[in-house]
């Protein structure tokens, strides 16, 4: 059984977005259609995050999307070590995080 050849994909980047956006916050929502993310930034002691991106897939790109970072952080903690979370002082939240699990 032969495998397909290979699809080679020339990806344009534009000025603009090889300058790339920082993002220390995002806020994940989806529907039963799609998933979307809002790639913010925010300061400590600030109320306010602006939305600098926002992403709209699929769930099954979303699922692939889950994925491919999985594999490339691996890739990653393999070559330069672990990636360590910072600890959140007295239960303040800042940066990427999952929602809290509710308590049974």
């Amino acid at each position: 059984m032969s495998q397909p050849p290979t699809q080679h994909i020339n990806v344009e980047l534009g000025e603009k977005e090889a300058e790339g956006i920082y993002s220390n916050f995002v806020v994940i929502s989806h529907s039963p259609a799609e998933f979307i993310l809002d790639f913010t930034r925010m300061l400590p002691g600030t109320p306010k995050a602006k939305v600098f991106a926002r992403i709209i897939m699929t769930p099954p790109h979303a699922k692939m999307l889950l994925k491919a970072l999985n594999d490339n952080v691996e890739k990653y903690e393999k070559q330069h070590g672990e990636i360590k979370l910072a600890k959140t002082d007295q239960g303040k939240q800042f940066g990427f995080q999952s929602p809290m699990e509710p308590k049974k």
